[in-house]
């Protein structure tokens, strides 16, 4: 897939006021709908090792990624893996490279070969929150931390 956009990234680091904001408004937003709709909390968040994170970016690389793009995506009902995904929300990393058209910048996905045919470049099977929250240090569930909203919906408070 190739995205078109007028200027680079300008990403940066953000601070916990603005990440707290950015939960917070997920969770009224979009979680407890998704939550509700599926019968189970969805995911919050996914962890990757630094190590296995590294090694994909590495590869990236490797095949001349200058950038990636994460997608927000969903286990189906079918997935084959953990049954405690189906359903749940994820994130997939997908290295690009960056050209310059008429239109703007574009940021084209990259595929590799790989068993004798086109793949795309891409990471995901992160451990995902709900429903694997639990620390080993003190078996307390760490999905809360940051982001904590308190809602009122048909006269009850909801912690989120």
């Amino acid at each position: 897939m190739t995205t078109t956009i007028k200027q680079k990234s300008k990403g940066k680091l953000a601070g916990t006021k603005h990440v707290d904001q950015l939960i917070r408004n997920y969770k009224k937003d979009r979680w407890i709908q998704n939550s509700q709709r599926l019968g189970k909390e969805d995911s919050l968040s996914t962890w990757f090792g630094l190590d296995e994170l590294g090694e994909f970016l590495q590869l990236a690389k490797q095949h001349k990624a200058d950038g990636i793009k994460i997608y927000y995506g969903v286990y189906g009902n079918e997935y084959t893996g953990d049954p405690e995904l189906r359903g749940r929300q994820t994130v997939v990393l997908v290295a690009t490279k960056q050209n310059t058209a008429a239109g703007g910048l574009t940021n084209k996905d990259i595929y590799i070969q790989r068993d004798n045919r086109s793949e795309i470049l891409a990471f995901n099977f992160g451990h995902i929150c709900p429903p694997y929250c639990t620390t080993e240090e003190n078996g307390e569930n760490d999905f809360g931390r940051l982001g904590v909203s308190i809602l009122q919906t048909n006269h009850t408070l909801v912690v989120i």
